[in-house]
């Protein structure tokens, strides 16, 4: 695994990297001029990761566009270069409904899986990223869709602030999801739970601000896993969770990122396999 680091600047200027190929070739160094990194705010962190993710998009491209607070500045700045012509021919395929919203507004082109099965790119934000660069997705309520557009796509970047970095999966002790059926979602919640009984997992239904239930842009709700510890085996546990009758996914997203772009206080590094 590679690992880079990029100081920031007022003025930043990077290099494009020279292959999408991001698990055969090691990325390049990346140089620019260092700032005192208290004038930037994490939002300033996340576009700044961003802007660094839009580097791996390329005219012609069919893009997985993510959901989430980071994923939408990636949008922003796809529709910013298409605007400003430095970027053509590009097609999304959004995995929510806001993010269709945001590059409709943007005039981002849309399209969807039935018409482009394969993707050359998806670019999107993520909850939690251990050292193998797995991850937890799905806080946002976009897992399902997500996942569907990140598997189909050839490469999968991913944007991230580092206080979403864990040891382990599950690790900082917030929310991974279990999409389920509303039919019986009960039924599913008491059988989530006592799946991982001996980590003493608690299970909770995603509760709207009205405090209905959450509802999906697939009709489902989510069942919320919140573990005391990282979780052991993570490919065993998405297994047993897929097992389940009524179980639509998991925000357990394994061995799918190519590379992981980290915004912190000291600047902004790439992570890749």
């Amino acid at each position: 695994m590679t690992s880079l680091h990029l100081h920031l600047s007022s003025h930043l200027q990077v290099s494009p990297p020279r292959s999408l190929s991001l698990r055969r070739r090691r990325l390049a160094p990346i140089r620019a001029l260092s700032v005192p990194s208290t004038a930037l705010t994490q939002d300033d962190l996340k576009k700044l990761a961003a802007i660094k993710a839009v580097e791996y998009v390329s005219s012609g491209m069919v893009l997985g566009l993510g959901t989430g607070s980071t994923a939408a500045f990636v949008v922003d700045e796809i529709g910013a270069l298409l605007k400003s012509g430095k970027l053509t021919g590009i097609v999304g395929v959004p995995t929510s409904k806001r993010t269709f919203e945001q590059a409709q507004s943007l005039g981002i082109p849309l399209s969807t899986l039935d018409e482009h099965p394969r993707l050359d790119l998806a670019i999107d934000g993520a909850d939690e990223v251990d050292p193998n660069l797995d991850l937890v997705k799905g806080r946002g309520g976009a897992l399902l869709r997500e996942k569907m557009v990140e598997a189909a796509s050839d490469k999968f970047v991913v944007v991230v602030d580092e206080t979403k970095l864990v040891t382990g999966l599950g690790g900082s002790g917030l929310a991974m999801p279990v999409e389920v059926v509303q039919f019986c979602w009960k039924y599913n919640l008491t059988r989530l739970q006592d799946l991982f009984k001996e980590e003493g997992v608690e299970a909770k239904l995603r509760l709207d601000t009205d405090g209905s239930p959450y509802v999906t842009d697939n009709s489902n709700y989510i069942v919320d896993l919140y573990f005391k510890t990282p979780i052991k085996d993570a490919g065993a546990a998405g297994k047993e969770i897929s097992a389940l009758e009524g179980v639509v996914d998991h925000g357990l997203f394994l061995d799918m990122a190519s590379a992981v772009i980290i915004a912190g206080k000291d600047g902004v590094s790439v992570k890749s396999k």
